[in-house]
C-alpha cells in the first residue's frame, strides 16, 4: 500500500514483501535480452539517457520552502551538475499552504488560481505572488544551468470541485469532469477526471500551459500508474497536454508498480515510469527490485526507462536520519541502478551531504553506465546471485555487473563465454578505479554480504 511507504517505512523500518525470488537450490537461469523490433518511443529526443537529478520528497516531504530549494540547487550545482545531474525537483503539495511532514492534512486548503488551477503556496514561495507562479523560482534554477520540475497529483483539486470553478478554454466547470468516486488513496487533495466529459482534456491543456509559462522541463506525475487501466485515459490525456503546451516537458508517472504488460502503452505516453511503490533504505525493498528490473529490462532506451525511484541515501525524513543502507548496499544500490539504466534522482538533503555519499553518486565510470551503455540485461540468475551485462559505448568492451543478495560473505563469478568472450579478458573494477589484471575463462571475486562488484573488460 502506499501509506506504508509514505508514511510507515520512512521512520519505523517497515519492509514491502519480496518480490519473484528465485528458488531456493536453484541453478542459473538464463534471462531473455531485448526484443529486435522494439519501436523508437515518441520522446527519445526529450530523454535521450536516463534523467538525473535530485527531488525533495526524500529529505523534505512536502515542507521545502522556497529559501530551501534555492539553498539545495546552489549546492546541486556546485556538487553534482558537473557529473550530469540537472534536473531539480520540488516534490508533493508545493501549494499547500499548511504541509509539515509526510501526513497530509485531511482538509487541506491548497492554493488554486481563478480556473481551479494548483499554484505555489506564496507564504512557503514568495515570489510566487501576483500570479507569478513558479516562474521567478524556475528561472533562478534555470540560470544555476539546471532544469526545473514538479511534482502533481493525478485529477482535479477537490477544492476546485467545491468551489465549482470554470475550466480554462471550456464552457464547463470543475463538477462537469471531475469523477469523485476516483480518489487517491493516500492523499486527498484531488478527484479524477472523466476523460469522456467535454472540457476534461481542456482541464489538462490548462494545466500544462501553465507549467510551460512558468518554465518547467520535468513533472513527476502522482497516482497514476497503479492502477494502470484505470487511469490510462488520464495518462494519454496528460501526454496529449505535453505536446500541445508548446515547450518541450519530460513526463513521470508515479507510483508503480506499473504492469509490465502494459510496457508498450506507457513508453508512448511517459519518458519514465515507477516500477515499484516508494523506494525506501530497507534491504527487503532493494532486494525487490532485482526482480522488477529484470522485468523491465526490455523496455529501456531513449525515452523509455522504467524508473527503480529515487535515491534514499545521506540525510533523509526531514532530517531525523540518515540511510539505514550499509555501505555495501549502497554501492549495490548503485551499481544495479548503473547497469539497469534507472533514472539516477538523488532524494538525501544535499545541504547535509557527506564525503562517502557525494562519492557514491559522482563516480564517472559507474555513472558512464548508466548513461552511455547499451544491451543492458540480466544475463543470469542463481540462488543469491544476480548477474547483469551491458556493452560500453564505442567499442566490444563489456560491462559485468555482480551481486550477493545473501547475508554473508559469498564467491560469485560468471564465466566469460557468457558475455560473448573468449580466452583472456583484462579487468577493470569500477568503483575502484583501478585495473585489476588479465583473467582467464571467467571473473570470480568474493563479494560481502548485500554485496557488489562493477566492472569494464577488453579482450586481452
Amino acid at each position: 500500500m502506499k501509506d506504508m511507504s509514505r508514511r510507515a517505512a520512512l521512520i519505523g523500518g517497515a519492509a514491502l514483501p519480496l518480490a519473484g525470488t528465485a528458488a531456493k537450490g536453484a541453478t542459473s537461469l538464463p534471462l531473455a535480452g531485448a526484443p529486435e523490433h522494439l519501436a523508437p518511443a515518441p520522446g527519445a529526443s526529450l530523454a535521450p539517457r536516463p534523467p538525473m537529478g535530485w527531488n525533495s520528497w526524500n529529505s523534505f516531504a512536502g515542507t521545502i520552502t522556497e529559501d530551501q530549494a534555492l539553498k539545495t540547487a546552489a549546492i546541486m550545482r556546485e556538487k553534482l551538475l558537473p557529473f550530469g545531474y540537472d534536473i531539480f525537483t520540488v516534490d508533493i503539495q508545493w501549494y499547500e499552504p499548511e504541509a509539515k511532514s509526510y501526513t497530509y492534512n485531511a482538509h487541506p486548503v491548497p492554493a488554486l488560481d481563478d480556473h481551479g488551477r494548483l499554484i505555489p503556496a506564496p507564504n512557503r514561495f514568495p515570489s510566487s505572488q501576483g500570479g507569478r507562479g513558479f516562474a521567478p523560482l524556475a528561472a533562478k534554477v534555470h540560470a544555476m544551468g539546471l532544469r526545473f520540475g514538479i511534482h502533481v497529483m493525478r485529477g482535479i483539486p477537490r477544492l476546485a470541485v467545491e468551489q465549482n470553478l470554470p475550466v480554462l478554454g471550456a464552457s464547463v466547470r470543475a463538477r462537469d469532469i471531475a469523477n469523485t468516486a476516483s480518489i487517491c488513496p493516500w492523499n486527498p487533495d484531488m478527484y479524477g477526471i472523466d476523460m469522456t466529459k467535454p472540457g476534461a482534456q481542456d482541464y489538462y491543456d490548462g494545466i500544462f500551459r501553465l507549467y510551460a509559462s512558468w518554465g518547467v522541463d520535468f513533472v513527476k506525475m502522482d497516482d497514476m500508474s497503479r492502477p494502470y487501466d484505470a487511469h490510462a485515459p488520464e495518462i494519454a490525456a496528460a501526454a496529449r497536454a505535453i505536446a500541445r503546451c508548446g515547450r518541450p516537458i519530460i513526463l513521470s508517472l508515479s507510483p508503480g508498480e506499473t504492469p509490465v504488460p502494459r510496457g508498450e502503452d506507457v513508453r508512448r505516453h511517459a519518458q519514465m515510469w515507477r516500477i515499484s511503490d516508494d523506494f525506501w533504505d530497507e534491504w527487503a525493498q532493494l532486494y525487490a527490485q532485482f526482480t522488477r528490473l529484470e522485468n523491465w529490462s526490455t523496455f529501456a532506451g531513449p525515452g523509455s526507462w522504467p524508473d527503480a525511484d529515487m535515491l534514499p541515501l545521506g540525510t533523509l525524513a526531514i532530517g531525523q536520519r540518515t540511510s539505514r543502507f550499509t555501505p555495501d548496499e549502497q554501492q549495490t544500490l548503485m551499481s544495479l541502478w548503473a547497469i539497469a539504466r534507472s533514472p539516477l534522482i538523488m532524494g538525501g538533503d544535499l545541504r547535509k551531504l557527506d564525503a562517502a555519499t557525494l562519492a557514491l553518486l559522482t563516480n564517472r565510470e559507474v555513472l558512464a553506465v548508466n548513461q552511455h551503455s547499451m544491451g543492458n540485461r540480466p544475463l543470469f540468475l542463481a540462488d543469491n546471485t544476480r548477474v547483469w551485462t551491458a556493452q560500453a559505448q564505442g567499442g566490444q568492451d563489456r560491462y559485468l555487473a555482480l551481486f550477493n543478495t545473501s547475508n554473508a560473505p559469498l564467491e560469485v563469478a560468471c564465466p566469460l563465454g557468457e558475455l560473448g568472450m573468449t580466452g583472456r579478458a583484462a579487468l577493470r573494477d569500477l568503483w575502484a578505479g583501478r585495473e585489476l589484471g588479465v583473467v582467464e575463462g571467467r571473473v570470480v571475486t568474493r563479494l560481502p554480504a548485500h554485496g557488489s562488484g562493477l566492472y569494464r573488460l577488453r579482450a586481452a
